[in-house]
């Protein structure tokens, strides 16, 4: 039984140490996705889903360093008024962010600290925009093209600091990371309404 039980610990040791590693993040947002006010004339509301989830890979290099992978998905709607009209707009739309990042663990066993830093890619997906006009909202016209739309791709940069806790064959990797992207998906020209180029978010990944 001992013999077995060393078996199985070496073979896992060995299943871990692997060089690539596959697994899911998920967290929550700690910014909002996008910034809403009234200025008396547009009255803007939004709503930030606490999650944010996906696949990831990580190719484990030698001496520590590595490189990972995410496509990470969030949900996101908002809603605007154009005061005294009787117009109104619901906006809904998903946002798939994919970022590539080279990571640095450092010596420690067990639980390694590790460090973050690349760049990431931004895409909004099916977009909607049902538009209600008149008295009773009787008329509704349907966009995939919002007229706050302003980039529906957007680049930018990655930071982030973690601890890799590794449990026979499993990784767990709590993180704080934050993005400054290049430009803002949603701009409204009376300056109501704008998506958020700061993010940080409360990342954990599980990993094999």
């Amino acid at each position: 039984m001992k013999a077995l039980c060393l078996l199985i610990l070496t073979a896992a040791s060995g299943m871990a140490a692997g060089p690539v590693g596959f697994g899911l993040k998920g967290g929550v947002p700690l910014t909002d996705f996008t910034n809403a006010v009234s200025n008396g004339r547009f009255d803007y509301t939004s709503n930030t889903q606490r999650y944010i989830v996906g696949p990831m890979v990580e190719l484990r290099l030698p001496a520590g360093f590595g490189v990972e992978v995410d496509a990470l998905y969030r949900r996101f709607s908002y809603n605007g008024v154009i005061t005294g009209t009787g117009i109104t707009s619901a906006t809904t739309g998903n946002a798939w962010e994919f970022p590539i990042l080279a990571k640095y663990r450092f010596p420690t066993p067990v639980a390694r600290p590790y460090i973050a830093g690349g760049v990431a890619w931004d895409s909004l997906q099916g977009l909607k925009q049902d538009v209600r006009t008149g008295l009773a909202n009787a008329g509704i016209t349907s966009s995939s093209t919002p007229t706050e739309l302003h980039k529906s791709t957007t680049t930018g940069f990655v930071l982030g600091f973690g601890l890799d806790v590794h449990a026979l064959i499993i990784h767990i990797s709590p993180e704080i990371r934050y993005t400054r992207w290049g430009a803002e998906h949603f701009l409204d020209t009376n300056g109501g309404f704008h998506s958020n180029q700061n993010q940080a978010e409360f990342l954990v990944g599980i990993s094999f």
